[in-house]
């Protein structure tokens, strides 16, 4: 199994990027996506399900960002607009997890994905 971020940048506050995690290998019924900004533990930010007929976002990002995926290129995408500095983090892709932030991931980790929102 190989997942692969790709999109990550740098960006002014209230700015968007379009995450990317393509996988290789299997197939997930859900995927998700966290971050870990520099001194903090790794956060979970959005999931969802193989079919994209359900998704669960964190309360720091609902509404501004928006996680989908198309199934015959298997990947997924994290479309995140108004971005603020507090975003700030190396995004992980997580394939095989759990929908919510309280449950576990998998051990299915992409390599990140940088993003700086300067303010």
């Amino acid at each position: 199994v190989q997942l692969v971020e790709s999109g990550g940048g740098l960006v002014q506050a209230g700015g968007s990027l379009r995450l990317s995690c393509a996988a290789s290998g299997s197939t997930f019924s859900t995927m998700g996506w966290y971050r870990q900004a520099p001194g903090k533990q790794r956060e979970w930010v959005a999931a969802i399900t193989s079919g994209g007929g359900s998704t669960n976002y964190a309360d720091s990002v609902k509404g501004r960002f928006t996680i989908s995926r198309d199934n015959a290129k298997n990947t997924m995408y994290l479309q995140m607009n108004s971005l603020k500095p507090e975003d700030t983090a190396v995004y992980y892709c997580n394939a095989g997890g759990s929908m919510w932030g309280w449950g576990t991931p998998s051990d299915y980790w992409g390599q990140g994905t940088q993003v700086t929102v300067s303010s």
